[in-house]
């Protein structure tokens, strides 16, 4: 009767554990990017770019449109194009040249910055505060001293209010992602003026990427050397145009989506005040320096920079390392095992830049992790060869204590130290694996290295869902499953991988209910790992497929004995 109800809770609970994630995964542990492409009639074709939805009641405008309506300059470098607005000194326009929507070769790039008005507006702009100063503002018309800003060509924006004081905006550009505005202000009057340079990030609308607890996507900055991390956009509703404020020497301030980024950042050494707003919908991010008096026939000048761009790892260390920025590389949560993920990350892409595909990096880390990772795996055989050993004597003492536990407890103590066994041997490995597996989850999934890219055959993106299932006769049948029920061809491999691992690991002896649990477990991992990104997936059938390997290996050497 016990071993029934046993067998029923465990039914239960496997069945809650099943469903629930389903509902509970995206919020505490989100998988991978939407599936990049679907199998229909067996061939892979790329999913459609989804068509924007508007962010709010107001009437958007024609992007085309806008851009021709307003004086320009042009952005152009190896991995940007755009323009900025000279009607009030905003970069509102900005895609991402090597950056896809899609795996799609028509795919358009991917758009980071829109001016004001249109689909999902979102841009940066500079100027200043002060009092009895006639000051530029979003109707300014500056004055470009150039029509390409380009890497090696730097154009400076002019603006005189006509009351002795002349404005300029200095803005200068890499290779990469990287801006520098130099905001000066010449006071031609005979009476000092006092004024604040600021700089502000502006979007409408929220990420369409997720945020959860351990995959930070919003507003985004570090403060006073503290990553922010916890603030979110409903705390930005909430604020409303109070917002939330922080002072701080140095620092970044922005929004973050999963792989893009768009940040001000203040001149390391400069101390500044800085602020997160948001109201219906509308959502900024500034900081702003320490009034800068500028004394008669003066000029005063204050750099700044804007990152806006792709979250590429080792682009934010470096710009960390060359500029003195103050954690510009937490714009990645790497989150609580930061100390592992990024050596991973190292290791994964320098192996990707030998051998040219992502897949085949991923199996050479598989190789050496699991070959790193050996000789603990031998102690946890020896372990489980040896507490296999002991089974019939540990069942005696259970027997002849079963009313007296502390006696029992002693006794198999004393039975530990006789056969020099550790109890816990075993879970180290299981221990040590933990964060290992946390840490390619985020590496695999979060990196912009991993993203569009493909592996062979059907497998047109790592960092996405395999999209091959035979829930649809392989897309034979004109649906597509998802969730849990997209059992995709990886997963099922990984549930078979799993499944020969656990009958080939030295089991204890236990009760049949314990054996149903073991036996079911391969099988609800292969549901739970289905949505994950392709790439963990190939991870694990090779780590498994090797543990193995490890496994016969160890059998032959060290059989376990006849009881």
């Amino acid at each position: 009767m016990n071993e029934q109800r046993n067998m029923i809770t465990a039914l239960v609970l496997s069945a809650i554990v099943l469903l629930g994630w389903a509902l509970l995964s995206d919020k505490f542990f989100p998988t991978a990017n939407k599936p990049a492409t679907q199998i229909v009639n067996g061939k892979t074709v790329a999913l459609p770019q989804p068509t924007p939805v508007p962010n709010g009641p107001a009437q958007v405008q024609n992007r085309d449109k806008v851009l021709a309506s307003t004086p320009r300059v042009k952005i152009m470098t190896p991995k940007l194009a755009g323009s900025i607005d000279l009607h009030g000194a905003e970069i509102d326009d900005l895609v991402l040249t090597t950056q896809r929507e899609t795996i799609d070769k028509n795919s358009p790039p991917v758009r980071l910055f829109s001016p004001q008005g249109t689909q999902d507006a979102y841009f940066a702009s500079f100027g200043w505060s002060g009092q009895n100063v006639k000051l530029p503002d979003a109707n300014t018309v500056w004055t470009a001293a150039g029509d390409v800003l380009a890497p090696g060509k730097p154009v400076t924006l002019t603006w005189n209010n006509e009351q002795g004081q002349a404005f300029a905006i200095k803005l200068a550009v890499d290779d990469n992602y990287l801006f520098t505005i130099q905001q000066s202000v010449t006071n031609g009057t005979g009476a000092p003026v006092a004024l604040r340079p600021y700089s502000i990030v502006s979007r409408t609308g929220q990420s369409k990427d997720p945020s959860s607890w351990q995959v930070h996507v919003g507003p985004i900055g570090v403060m006073g050397g503290v990553a922010q991390y916890n603030t979110n956009w409903k705390d930005l509703d909430a604020a409303g145009a109070a917002g939330q404020k922080f002072q701080s020497t140095g620092g970044w301030i922005g929004f973050s989506d999963k792989y893009w980024l768009a940040a001000a950042i203040p001149d390391p050494k400069a101390q500044v005040e800085a602020a997160f707003a948001g109201t219906n919908g509308q959502y900024q991010a500034e900081f702003s320096p320490l009034v800068q008096p500028v004394g008669p026939t003066q000029t005063a000048t204050q750099t700044s920079y804007l990152f806006a761009g792709g979250k590429d790892a080792s682009l934010l260390d470096s710009y960390d390392s060359k500029y003195g920025f103050d954690k510009l590389d937490h714009a990645i949560d790497w989150g609580w095992f930061r100390v592992i993920e990024k050596p991973i990350f190292y290791l994964l892409d320098w192996l990707f830049k030998q051998v040219g595909n992502f897949g085949v990096a991923i199996l050479l880390l598989t190789v050496i992790v699991r070959a790193v990772m050996f000789p603990i795996a031998h102690k946890q055989f020896k372990s489980g060869q040896q507490m296999k050993i002991v089974q019939p004597k540990m069942k005696a003492l259970q027997e002849r204590h079963k009313e007296d536990k502390q006696r029992l407890q002693e006794e198999m103590m004393k039975l530990y130290k006789e056969e020099k066994i550790n109890p816990l041997a075993g879970c180290a490995p299981v221990l040590l694996q933990i964060p290992i597996f946390f840490s390619l989850y985020k590496v695999l999934t979060l990196t912009l290295e991993m993203r569009h890219q493909p592996f062979i055959l059907w497998i047109k993106d790592l960092s996405a869902p395999d999209p091959l299932t035979p829930v649809n006769l392989f897309g034979y049948l004109p649906f597509q499953p998802t969730g849990f029920l997209h059992l995709s061809v990886l997963a099922i491999l990984l549930g078979c991988t799993m499944w020969l691992q656990f009958k080939l690991n030295p089991q204890m002896n236990m009760d049949p209910a314990q054996k149903q649990i073991f036996s079911l477990m391969p099988w609800f991992m292969m549901f739970i790992m289905s949505p994950f990104a392709a790439g963990l997936q190939v991870y694990y059938i090779l780590s498994n497929l090797i543990t193995v390997g490890q496994m016969q290996l160890l059998n032959t050497r060290m059989p376990a004995p006849k009881t």
